[in-house]
């Protein structure tokens, strides 16, 4: 990932309601959710919930996934370790043993 891909990451989810909604997804797993109960969930208009989806998946942060006539939302988990990795890829200054904690924290089999 590169600085341009991680700032728009970082601003998808510097909004709440995208934030509320990349959240939902990360517990949805690999199941994902239609679009209409994401603005359920999120108790948002339809329309806005759309747009918020477009630009989480413009960030690399979700994607969609046809399921027959529905549209279901996937976080794109690979997106997301790619902004991780961006933002500690210089960590601890040479002393990755220093982060790994919070390497930890954030792996997962997904």
């Amino acid at each position: 990932m590169d600085k341009k891909a991680s700032l728009a990451a970082l601003a998808a989810l510097g909004q709440e309601t995208r934030l509320d909604i990349f959240r939902l997804l990360v517990r949805a797993g690999t199941d994902g959710i239609p679009a209409g109960e994401i603005a359920t969930h999120v108790g948002a208009v339809q329309n806005t919930t759309s747009s918020h989806l477009k630009i989480l998946t413009h960030a690399g942060l979700a994607r969609p996934e046809r399921d027959g006539r529905t549209i279901r939302y996937v976080a794109d988990m690979t997106g997301f370790r790619d902004l991780l990795a961006y933002l500690m890829e210089d960590c601890c200054n040479g002393s990755p043993e220093l982060c790994r904690p919070v390497i930890n924290a954030v792996t997962c089999d997904c």
